[in-house]
Parts: structure tokens; C-alpha cells; sequence
């Protein structure tokens, strides 16, 4: 069984930038260019497998009509989505539904969490607020006490943050990150800093629909990496939550490894190697992205290269 190599999807935002084609090489619309949809099954961006016997199909179709691959995953729709973002200028304060409330959009809730690739000095991500209840969080909006209602952290490459439903957050300008999700493309906006668009026109709020989703007070999340040693090679298991498992591959020499999961999703940040599946070699490099299907069993890596690795 091969690994499924997917050619990304780049979407314009009104904060977006050059650094996906900066730090990639990839070859983006705009300079404004805001997400790259490195692995998405949803309709709203499609990855398309690059080679091999499904190519040109989207992730979608196999996840629908192949469901072997991943091993009869009981999902009506494809789980997990990865996406790169360039946060070129402040994102808007925002926050996401759980599963229960999506219903009502079609969607899944929005769980996502944060890998810093690369930042300005002292960037800084929203992860959070300081109301205790809903009246004094509205009270602050309506005053535009931003500073007093919005907790602000300051952050560096290789930072790790969980986002799940119900927690206000934003990034901020200056910071390249790598983002796990829920296959979901619901947001309430909060505050956009009165931004308009090219035709002057400001982006839709949301205030009333995410009083409803906030977590009221504030939840505070943890995180504890767990860090393991494979001979040379690290793997840094970030966060193990009921939406997805996220961990990091730090490879500097050969490492046999067991696909144990129903998929493994695959992104390359940094630097280049080889990957030997079924008696094939697949060079790898920063910026590819690719699916370990169930049946792959056990693979080869070697090179000297760091991956943002995902499963459900």
C-alpha cells in the first residue's frame, strides 16, 4: 500500500501574506494569501491525490467510496483537516462551536490546536478571556475593553497551543503555524479591528451566536508534551484528545515505524528524507503532505527532517 501524497488548496484572506511561498515554495494565488488546506476531505477545499492508483481523486471520494483505507473509520464525513496559516496581520477574535451546536450548520464542531512553525519576536496569539460570565464578557465588547477581557500570550517557534470549542482566540500578526482541526469551517467572529475589505466592506460579526458557545468562565488548558527518545530520532506526542492525537517527528537517522492507526496524516516543516513502504522509496520533503492509509503497516523513514503527524 502506498502513501497518499495530496496536493495542497490556498485560500486568500484579508490577513494573509507570502510567507507560504516564503517558507514553501509553494506557488500561491495572491499576496494574500492566508490558509493553505494541506489535507481536507471537506467541500469547501478538496485535497486531490497527486500519483499512484488514486490519482486525481479527492480525499472525500475515498473516504465515501474506499473506507477500507482508513481502516472503516466510523465517520459520515472525513475528520480531521491540517491547514498552514500566515497570519500576515492580526486574524479577527473568534470563537467555534462544539459538535452539538454545529449540527444546526451542517458541520462538525471545530476542536483545533497549534503548532508555532515560525514567528516574529514577540508574537502574540488571543488564547482566552478573563469574564466571568456572559453580561460582563458582552459589557466589555460593547465598551471595546479589548486589553481588560482578552488574554494575550507571547509566543515562539516549536510552541504548542489547544484550542477546543468554546475558547475565544486569535492569532495575532507575524506568525506562521501549522493547525489540526476538526473537518469543520464554522466561525463566529467577535472583533475584526473594523477592517474592510477590498470594496470596503467590513466582515460579518457573530456576538449573539458565540455568547452561546463560549466557555463561561474561561477554560484554562494544560498542555504536557511527552517526549521520546527512538535512538537519534524524537517523537513529541503533544496532546491526545477524543477529536485527534498530534505529535511530532524529529528524524535524523532510520526509524522502522508501525501504522497502528485507521490514517496518519503527514506534513513535512523542515528539511528532507526518504520513506520506504511496500518495497517502494518515496523522497519526502518540506512542505509535502501526504495520508498513511491503515493497510501500510510497517514503514521506513531516514533523512533529517520535522513532521506535524495526526491521527483521530
Amino acid at each position: 500500500m502506498q502513501p497518499l501524497f495530496l496536493d495542497p488548496i490556498f485560500k486568500d484572506r484579508i490577513w494573509g501574506g507570502i510567507a507560504l511561498y516564503n517558507r514553501f515554495g509553494y506557488q500561491i494565488p495572491s499576496e494574500k494569501t492566508g490558509e493553505c488546506w494541506a489535507i481536507s476531505g471537506h467541500p469547501n477545499g478538496q485535497s486531490i491525490v497527486k500519483a499512484g492508483k488514486y490519482k486525481g481523486r479527492t480525499l472525500s471520494d475515498l473516504w465515501i467510496n474506499n473506507r477500507e483505507l482508513f481502516a472503516d473509520f466510523p465517520s459520515p464525513v472525513f475528520p480531521l483537516l491540517t491547514k498552514i496559516l500566515d497570519a500576515n496581520a492580526d486574524l479577527s477574535v473568534q470563537v467555534h462551536p462544539d459538535d452539538e451546536y454545529a449540527k444546526r450548520y451542517g458541520e462538525l464542531g471545530k476542536t483545533e490546536c497549534w503548532y508555532i512553525i515560525d514567528c516574529k519576536e514577540n508574537a502574540e496569539i488571543i488564547l482566552g478571556h478573563f469574564a466571568n460570565s456572559k453580561k460582563e464578557f458582552a459589557d466589555w465588547v460593547q465598551k471595546g475593553q479589548w486589553d481588560q477581557l482578552l488574554n494575550r500570550i507571547i509566543v515562539k517557534p516549536g510552541d504548542f497551543f489547544y484550542v477546543p470549542a468554546g475558547t475565544i482566540h486569535a492569532l495575532c500578526e507575524g506568525i506562521l503555524v501549522l493547525e489540526t482541526q476538526q473537518s469543520s469551517d464554522i466561525t463566529f467572529r467577535i472583533y475584526d479591528y473594523d477592517r474592510a475589505d477590498q470594496n470596503g466592506i467590513k466582515r460579518e460579526l457573530h456576538l449573539e451566536k458565540a455568547l452561546e458557545v463560549i466557555h463561561m468562565p474561561c477554560i484554562k488548558n494544560k498542555i504536557t508534551p511527552i517526549v521520546k527518545k527512538q535512538g537519534k530520532n524524537t517523537i513529541i506526542t503533544f496532546i491526545q484528545t477524543r477529536e485527534f492525537t498530534v505529535y511530532k517527528w524529529e528524524i535524523c537517522e532510520e526509524a522502522k515505524m508501525v501504522q497502528d492507526q485507521p490514517f496518519q496524516l503527514v506534513s513535512l516543516i523542515d528539511g528532507t528524507g526518504m520513506l520506504t513502504a511496500d518495497g517502494e522509496t518515496y523522497t519526502i520533503k518540506k512542505g509535502d503532505h501526504f495520508l498513511l492509509p491503515s493497510q501500510i503497516g510497517v514503514f521506513t523513514i531516514n533523512g533529517n527532517f520535522k513532521a506535524i503527524v495526526s491521527h483521530p
